[in-house]
C-alpha cells in the first residue's frame, strides 16, 4: 500500500493528497480542496493483471455557452498496465513504463493533445 499522503507536482506546485478511501485493490487520494484526485488500482484474473494509475482533476470555469454562468468540468489521465500473468518480469514492465514516460516529452505530449498520431 502507498504511504498516505501521496504528492502529485503539477506544473511546479505540490499537490498534497491524503488518502480518503483504502480497498485490498484499489485507494483513492484527493486533496482537501476536491481539485485532483488520484486513483490507483488493480484487476486480476486468471489470464492478466491490469493496473491503473489515474489522476482526476475538477474546476469551476466560465461556461463557454453562457458566459455569465460557471460550470463544473473534470478531466482525467491515466496510466494502465495490462500485461499476461506470466511472461513479462516487473523489471521489463517496469522499463517499458519508464520508457514511455521519457517518451512523453513537453513537446510530445502537445503534439498528441494537438491531434497527432
Amino acid at each position: 500500500m502507498f504511504s498516505d499522503p501521496q504528492t502529485v507536482t503539477v506544473n511546479a506546485v505540490a499537490q498534497t493528497l491524503p488518502a480518503v478511501s483504502r480497498e485490498p485493490m484499489k485507494s483513492l487520494y484527493r486533496e482537501d480542496i476536491g481539485e485532483y484526485e488520484l486513483v490507483i488500482a488493480h484487476q486480476e484474473n486468471r489470464s492478466r493483471n491490469r493496473r491503473t494509475i489515474r489522476l482526476n482533476r475538477r474546476k469551476t470555469t466560465a461556461d463557454p455557452f453562457i458566459p455569465a454562468n460557471n460550470v463544473e468540468v473534470s478531466h482525467s489521465v491515466y496510466l494502465v498496465i495490462d500485461a499476461p500473468i506470466a511472461g513479462f518480469t516487473n523489471t521489463e514492465l517496469k522499463d517499458d513504463i519508464l520508457g514511455l514516460v521519457a517518451w512523453l516529452t513537453s513537446a510530445n505530449a502537445l503534439k498528441v493533445l494537438g491531434g497527432e498520431s
